[in-house]
């Protein structure tokens, strides 16, 4: 991996650090000149994952959240990771419309949301050991200047 093709940010898990972390992603997804729609795809998803580990990773306690990029090709791909409390049941989890936090009236989407706004997403987590989300975008616009 060379170096200029990675970058790595952590954050604490602030909700008012959302919006930069989708921002800094954002622009370091920049460099592959994708969309306006492709960039918004990125921005939005990068909000779920980094949303979602402020409101469950570490209950009433702040935590890191660190967030890496990388470039390969047109391929972007982005991990969202924290050291928190872990999901339990990952599968239940990634249910549109389940939440864990309904008192936070949250919509439980999510997990859905990434998925359909990126080409992939997968999710590890362990109880008390934390999770990370890895997202992965291939920038098409990219590919369509190099077939031209």
């Amino acid at each position: 991996m060379q170096a200029q093709s990675f970058m790595k940010l952590e954050i604490p898990s602030l909700s008012e650090n959302e919006s930069f972390a989708r921002v800094v992603v954002a622009a370091f997804a920049s460099r592959l000149d994708p969309t306006l729609e492709e960039i918004s795809d990125i921005k939005t998803a990068v909000s779920e994952a980094v949303t979602n580990a402020i409101i469950h990773a570490y209950e009433d306690r702040i935590g890191p959240i660190t967030i890496t990029a990388w470039l390969d090709g047109n391929r972007l791909t982005v991990t969202v990771a924290d050291v928190g409390v872990g999901i339990a049941d990952l599968e239940q989890a990634r249910q549109p419309l389940y939440t864990s936090k309904p008192e936070l009236e949250r919509s439980g989407m999510g997990f859905t949301i990434m998925e359909n706004f990126m080409d992939s997403m997968e999710v590890e987590s362990a109880p008390g050991e934390g999770t990370k989300v890895t997202l992965t975008k291939i920038i098409r616009s990219k590919s369509k200047l190099e077939e031209n």
